[in-house]
């Protein structure tokens, strides 16, 4: 038997939480343990309530959600995190994917997307919703130093690290990955770990900004 996803709520807004409450811990295979109504909260509840995915707010009164990410994700082991909120602008989208989060979505997106940002982020998964994704890579503002930064880090990896990093920046999930360049999916994790360990990031994510960042025009 599956067990159920451990989700912990963060969000000012009582109503909110209370509403993503309802619809989310109803919902096959998730299951509401916390809920916290600022980022300053988090560890606490984290250690309590061991949560498999925050589901994080980004405005919040003392501690922010991209400053709590940021904490969360440097302690060992930490849960995903999804970003869900009403500010998208794409300065939030990337300080919230380089603090660590796994997923990014508006608070108008459909009940389905964010179940299914939920369950594709448990599964190891990053999922960004539609508008903020085209958005993204219709940002062509990176610097030259930044490319150049970005082109000696992914240099450190082996041509077949490489791979895995150049189709984790496409956005294929490890099953797509492992299809594409004949190995086990266990084989795409085992890669993507060293990935992660070479150059210092915390999840799949900032591999694929750190990749399009090495070649901003793809």
């Amino acid at each position: 038997m599956t067990l159920p996803i451990r989700l912990m709520l963060v969000d000012d807004d009582p109503l909110v939480r209370a509403g993503l409450a309802m619809m989310l811990d109803g919902t096959d295979g998730i299951g509401v343990v916390a809920q916290v109504g600022d980022g300053a909260d988090v560890p606490a509840a984290v250690d309590q309530h061991h949560p498999d995915i925050v589901l994080m707010d980004l405005r919040m009164p003392r501690v922010d959600g991209i400053r709590a990410t940021a904490r969360l994700r440097a302690r060992p082991e930490p849960p995903e995190v999804v970003v869900l909120t009403t500010f998208d602008s794409d300065d939030n989208v990337l300080r919230a994917l380089r603090a660590g989060a796994s997923g990014f979505l508006v608070k108008d997106a459909p009940p389905a997307q964010i179940v299914e940002a939920i369950r594709r982020v448990a599964a190891g998964d990053p999922m960004l919703s539609p508008q903020v994704m085209r958005r993204l890579m219709d940002r062509a503002v990176t610097t030259s130093a930044a490319v150049q930064d970005a082109r000696a880090a992914l240099d450190r990896l082996s041509p077949r690290e490489r791979e895995v990093a150049t189709d984790v920046g496409r956005g294929h999930s490890n099953t797509e990955i492992a299809a594409a360049l004949f190995m086990s999916t266990a084989t795409v994790k085992a890669h993507i770990s060293r990935i992660l360990a070479k150059l210092d990031l915390t999840n799949r994510t900032q591999v694929a900004l750190l990749v399009h960042e090495a070649d901003p025009s793809d």
